[in-house]
């Protein structure tokens, strides 16, 4: 269910705050009405509101005082004055502190609506820009998922199954399975697709701003708060959110994660006012969570909230089947990428690749395949060639000060590029398929001025 949008309106004339309701709550909104200052405040301590409707002269405050409270406490929130006969000027001087347009009195039901829509949508884009911002480069760069196998086919029949539902899908499976990537198509395959889809990465958090990066915080809540933050929740709303590695988050930030679970309802730290969210939650874990359980490092509570549907990953050693066209689509991947001419891999290649056991899964597979298409060789992979990569004759890996790393690789191949074009950044970025600031970065980083 979608959580309508709320609304504030903070006037002393009863007869305005009661039509401005019912205009507004026959358009799907969700409104609560303030008579005076202190009413007011309250209701901004504790509740975030989309959209706020003001009048500047109100008993027991100043509507500036108000104003001011409300974008300390919400940057984002909408602020519409509504201004009577002599308070045009105070209204002009509204906007410049933040408020996002104003409506002298009389205004008939239509220019209630019409402001009210704009104020709204205004707040839709700048939160969806929020968004964008983060989330866009990655979805830019988005593998497909590539499956022959039975394994897999299960799989994604149940991600088929359960993708149109709104339900709570946990994903487990050993590292480097793709469970990062099923989160995306059970979002992609929902009745969200077209709304955001945000990733909380647990794993490399800091501790100390965990809380901070999913509930976001106001000004002035912690040393560094510098102004106020939207958190993930927020990013995510009307979409998805996808916890990765969700076992590393501490007991602390589980049982304040349960209640936004629970109730869909948020609160910003150093704020005692909640924000209520609509969003679809996945979560994913590569550690045995009943054991986490056992150990008192997971909450049991949170455990079966999230393990509502569960969806397991099998190693790529179990399905071994979708190796060849692993191979095959990282190559197409990476030739574009770094703009060479790998065609394919000899027979014995091939199979010395099927017989490995592939601890890092496929995220180990699309390291070797970049690995082997940064070396530059063109036309088919033969097997000396994995010597190149770290991979010996036969059985034998090579020791790390055997292997070529991949950082040496890239230098080489960078210093290559950049030989063939004598030196000029412009077209040695269009052939690397970097940007230029990229590798500038790349050549300071490997000394190759």
């Amino acid at each position: 269910m979608v959580v309508p949008e709320k609304v504030l309106i903070i006037d002393d004339e009863e007869s305005i705050r009661d039509s401005c309701e019912r205009v507004l709550t026959r358009e799907g909104l969700q409104v609560t009405t303030a008579a005076d200052g202190p009413d007011a405040f309250k209701l901004i301590d504790k509740w975030a509101y989309d959209l706020i409707l003001l009048d500047l002269v109100i008993p027991g405050a100043t509507g500036m005082e108000i104003l001011r409270k409300i974008k300390a406490t919400d940057q984002e929130a909408v602020v519409i004055i509504i201004s009577g006969y002599g308070t045009v000027q105070s209204a002009v001087e509204a906007m410049k502190l933040g408020a996002y347009d104003f409506l002298t009195k009389p205004f008939t039901p239509n220019d209630l609506r019409k402001t009210v829509k704009q104020g709204l949508e205004k707040r839709r884009l700048a939160l969806e820009n929020l968004y964008l911002r983060q989330e866009l480069e990655n979805r830019r760069h988005r593998p497909q998922i590539i499956f022959k196998s039975k394994a897999m086919t299960q799989v994604m029949d149940m991600v088929e199954r359960v993708a149109p539902t709104d339900a709570t899908v946990l994903l487990t499976g050993e590292s480097g399975t793709g469970k990062s990537l099923i989160a995306q198509f059970v979002h992609e395959m929902s009745g969200r697709s077209g709304r955001p889809f945000v990733t909380v990465d647990c794993g490399t958090l800091v501790e100390t701003l965990f809380e901070s990066e999913l509930f976001g915080h106001v000004k002035g809540a912690f040393t560094g708060a510098d102004s106020s933050k939207i958190g993930k929740f927020e990013l995510a709303h009307t979409g998805t959110i996808f916890f990765d590695e969700i076992s590393n988050i501490n007991l602390d930030v589980q049982a304040k994660l349960l209640k936004a679970v629970d109730d869909r309802v948020i609160s910003k730290v150093g704020s005692h006012w909640t924000v209520r969210v609509d969003v679809r939650i996945v979560a994913a874990t590569n550690q045995n969570i009943q054991q986490a359980i056992a150990n008192g490092r997971f909450r049991e509570d949170l455990y079966y909230r999230l393990n509502v549907v569960s969806i397991n990953m099998p190693p790529l050693r179990e399905h071994r089947e979708d190796v060849p066209a692993l191979i095959d689509f990282f190559l197409k991947l990476y030739n574009r990428r770094l703009n060479m001419q790998v065609d394919s891999l000899s027979d014995e290649t091939m199979k010395r690749l099927m017989n490995h056991d592939w601890p890092g899964n496929v995220r180990e597979l699309s390291n070797l395949v970049e690995r082997l298409v940064v070396m530059g060789r063109k036309g088919v992979i033969k097997h000396d060639d994995l010597a190149f990569v770290g991979w010996g004759n036969g059985d034998r890996k090579w020791t790390s000060q055997e292997a070529l790393t991949l950082e040496d690789a890239e230098k080489n191949h960078i210093a290559k590029i950049l030989g063939r074009f004598h030196g000029r950044k412009t077209e040695s970025a269009q052939a690397l398929g970097i940007d230029r600031k990229t590798l500038r970065q790349k050549i300071k980083k490997y000394d190759l001025e």
